[in-house]
């Protein structure tokens, strides 16, 4: 039987996420950790490709992958990441946008299975799975991507959500910031729900602080501008003096928004901070600090678990990555 990565992961004493990690990112893991999983790759003999050779005969030499919004440059980096490292197993790559609408992601996974790919990677819309369910039965195994699962028989790669909320909210809550405000949706985005999860949690500890939410039918630029505006528009009493964003392309809308229509200084008057760090956010007229996904990772990762699940082996996986703070002048601390 094949050596599986969380077989290296127990041998070496380490996450699947940290194996990961070393084959793929080393200067992101300490030296000594580097050498005890490459001891244990050694010893027990692991061969990456081997999931790539027992792909299922019949099938195309194509994955499926179905991402939420294909206009969000981190599902872009994210298709990169895919594709990068499926090319290297000689695979291609299918790309659909379920632009977050149920019948989109059917219409997706139909197709795959017509085209009959050796997999399907996806970010699904809703919390239950039984179209996936019945696909997986049917023989075609898939992968949750950007999207944590315990479910057996759904590996996932994601990032820690709920971490990434409570990472945003302790650092506006560093600054002295007290009424804030998470802007984003819809919550049947597990994603979004999540982070505002996280940013509650934080929010809870500090006695004296509050945490609004304002919802959008969409994470786009467009229903961020339009947050802002009605931020701008109400009495500078009752505006919040931090806003966390669901991800980077509310955070670049609500900039406009807030600074076009109302006599709003960021971050003066109103930090702000994004999610997911996608390269416009660092090119903003206010640089914006964000919590940065490895977007190009979970891609790659999602491949390998996606390989491995073909083959029969490490069904129950789930890679479950940190969220990293980035800082820059949307959130400088209010002047004394």
């Amino acid at each position: 039987m094949a050596v599986s990565v969380r077989d290296v992961a127990e041998a070496a004493g380490v996450s699947v996420g940290t194996v990961s990690n070393v084959l793929n990112r080393p200067d992101k893991v300490s030296a000594p950790t580097v050498e005890r999983v490459q001891r244990a790759i050694e010893r027990l003999g692991f061969v990456r490709n081997d999931a790539a050779r027992q792909l299922r005969v019949g099938r195309s030499r194509a994955l499926g992958l179905v991402v939420l919004d294909i206009r969000n440059p981190f599902f872009t980096d994210v298709i990169r990441g895919a594709e990068d490292r499926a090319a290297e197993h000689d695979l291609s790559v299918f790309v659909a946008n379920s632009d977050e609408k149920i019948e989109r992601e059917r219409s997706a996974l139909d197709l795959f299975e017509q085209q009959r790919v050796s997999g399907v990677l996806i970010t699904p819309i809703a919390e239950d799975l039984p179209r996936l369910r019945r696909i997986r039965d049917r023989g075609t195994p898939i992968v949750l991507v950007d999207r944590e699962s315990h479910e057996h028989g759904f590996p996932s790669v994601a990032v820690d959500d709920v971490e990434g909320g409570r990472v945003a909210a302790d650092h506006l809550l560093a600054l002295g910031r007290r009424h804030l405000a998470l802007v984003g949706g819809p919550t049947s985005l597990r994603q979004v729900a999540d982070r505002l999860d996280g940013a509650q949690q934080s929010v809870a500890a500090v006695p004296d602080a509050a945490l609004e939410f304002i919802g959008t039918r969409g994470l786009t630029v467009e229903e961020g501008r339009r947050a802002g505006e009605r931020i701008a528009l109400r009495k500078r009493s009752a505006r919040p003096d931090a806003v966390f964003a669901a991800n980077d392309l509310i955070a670049l809308g609500l900039l406009q928004g807030l600074v076009m229509t109302g006599d709003i200084r960021v971050p003066d008057d109103i930090a702000l901070i994004g999610y997911d760090d996608i390269d416009f956010a660092a090119a903003a007229v206010v640089p914006l600090s964000s919590v940065r996904q490895p977007a190009e990772l979970i891609g790659s990762t999602a491949v390998d678990l996606l390989l491995s699940a073909a083959a029969g082996e490490d069904l129950d996986t789930h890679v479950l990555f940190r969220p990293e703070l980035v800082v820059r002048a949307s959130t400088g601390s209010r002047p004394a």
